[in-house]
């Protein structure tokens, strides 16, 4: 499967193959006692070998287990729909794309905002009959409680409050946050689908004998990469898919044919599913790495926002039209 858009261009400087590729696995079952949530099928982590290079900080085999196994403890589906019946795709649609607007506002990392995300997902799938007059709440308390695990300093709970315009008080989100850490049971670090990019990018970008922890993608590339991801998020239909097929159907839109050794059939899907995203944020032009004040060196980690509702009208156009 190929999709030509302008954006594969970005990425001529990797080389190395990509590391999705089709190996040997055993499968684990994840059954999820959530009423329509799917089965879903998983990758034994001790089986698969580590891609990840060699660490003067901790065995790879052993990181790798640790964030493969974190899909298995923090599940999201999109089967949550089906318990709020009042609740349209396209509320969550146009919460994310607010969330993301605030996370830029008060200079949020991107980690943050898909923390948020997870968070609100999987909260959604633990509660029956939300009204849709609560999402603003539920949404901004959760990215309260993401930019306090995520950022050395977050915004204060009344800056949150403002942003809701008189929607939201302060201590309705202080209560709405009790009410989440209890049903997320303090379960707080997923591996996100942005974590998942940076670190497939890295190790696609990455020189030999060059350290993982030190960042040697370009900059702008990646700027490019997230725009795709945020807009797939935003759409509910990406709840099908694992945040690390997520992240490296990504990653495979971008890169040349060459660079990529093989996609699994395990990653195939997600590829095609997510190529009339990649066509029309192609359509919108290249995003631009923003400047911050008093950030240099992070500031591709800086979450953006764009028009992304416009994108997501085109995208969905486009699915439509091709039957997908």
């Amino acid at each position: 499967f190929s999709f030509p858009f302008q954006n594969q261009l970005v990425i001529e400087s990797v080389t190395k193959p990509c590391i999705i590729t089709e190996v040997p696995e055993k499968e684990v079952r994840i059954d999820c006692d959530e009423p329509g949530c799917p089965v879903l099928i998983a990758r034994d982590s001790s089986v698969q070998p580590s891609p990840l290079p060699h660490l003067g900080w901790g065995f790879s085999e052993d990181v790798w287990m640790k964030m493969v196994s974190k899909e298995q403890n923090y599940r999201h589906s999109k089967s949550f729909m089906q318990k709020h019946p009042r609740i349209q795709p396209r509320m969550r649609s146009i919460l994310l794309d607010w969330l993301i607007e605030v996370s830029e506002a008060y200079t949020l990392h991107r980690q943050t905002f898909y923390l948020a995300q997870d968070y609100f997902d999987r909260f959604m799938l633990t509660q029956n009959n939300i009204e849709k007059g609560v999402l603003q709440l539920i949404g901004i308390t959760c990215l309260f409680i993401a930019s306090k695990m995520e950022e050395a300093c977050p915004p204060k709970l009344s800056q949150m409050a403002y942003v809701t315009a008189g929607t939201c008080y302060e201590d309705e989100i202080l209560q709405m946050e009790l009410i989440i850490l209890k049903e997320l049971r303090w379960n707080l670090c997923p591996e996100t689908a942005v974590s998942w990019l940076k670190l497939y990018f890295q190790m696609a970008s990455m020189s030999a004998n060059s350290d993982l922890l030190e960042p040697q993608f370009p900059q702008d590339a990646y700027v490019q990469m997230t725009r795709l991801l945020d807009l797939c998020i935003l759409n509910i239909n990406s709840l099908d898919f694992q945040y690390r097929v997520l992240a490296a159907s990504v990653l495979c839109h971008f890169l040349q044919q060459e660079t990529v050794e093989k996609i699994s059939d395990v990653i195939q899907p997600c590829v095609n599913w997510m190529a009339p995203f990649a066509e029309s944020v192609s359509q919108f032009g290249r995003a631009t790495l923003r400047d911050f004040v008093r950030i240099k060196d992070d500031r591709h980690n800086i979450q953006t926002h764009t028009d992304y509702m416009t994108m997501l009208d085109a995208s969905l156009k486009e699915v439509n039209r091709q039957g997908l």
